[in-house]
């Protein structure tokens, strides 16, 4: 038998905080959590801004969500870039998967390798994912500085 991540919904089940993903829900904003990425990941600080409401893509996204994505993004974005150091962040919003909206927000570090930086941090092998202690500190440091 094959898991759907869409029955029962996963976005809706880390909206409601049903499902804890690294650091829980780190900030909200109209319309959209914010949230460690829902797997093991290689980078710290790999979050995900999703809608809170079933929208399949950016394009379905209300008038009042559409006007919070860019600030909101553009907050954590600087977030990741303050206290963790990173030296950029990319913005993925790929959209094959979950009812829900959502946008990852990968940050790049000076010692991340090559082949991790951009699209390839979602390619990452067991072995380069970062200990759990690791990413839950630097969740909890962007949760707190977007709460100030």
């Amino acid at each position: 038998m094959t898991s759907d991540i869409n029955h029962p919904c996963l976005g809706c089940a880390i909206v409601r905080e049903d499902t804890r993903t690294t650091g829980g829900i780190l900030a909200r904003a109209p319309g959209f959590v914010l949230h460690a990425v829902a797997s093991p990941s290689p980078v710290p600080g790999w979050v995900v801004l999703t809608s809170a409401q079933h929208v399949r893509g950016w394009y379905d996204l209300d008038e009042p969500s559409s006007r919070e994505l860019g600030p909101f993004a553009a907050r954590v974005m600087r977030a990741q870039r303050e206290v963790l150091g990173a030296e950029h962040v990319y913005a993925f919003a790929i959209g094959d998967v979950l009812l829900h909206f959502h946008l990852h927000l990968v940050p790049r570090f000076a010692d991340t390798p090559p082949h991790l930086r951009g699209r390839g941090a979602f390619d990452a092998t067991p072995a380069e994912h970062r200990s759990p202690e690791e990413l839950e500190a630097a969740a909890r440091r962007l949760a707190a500085a977007l709460a100030r």
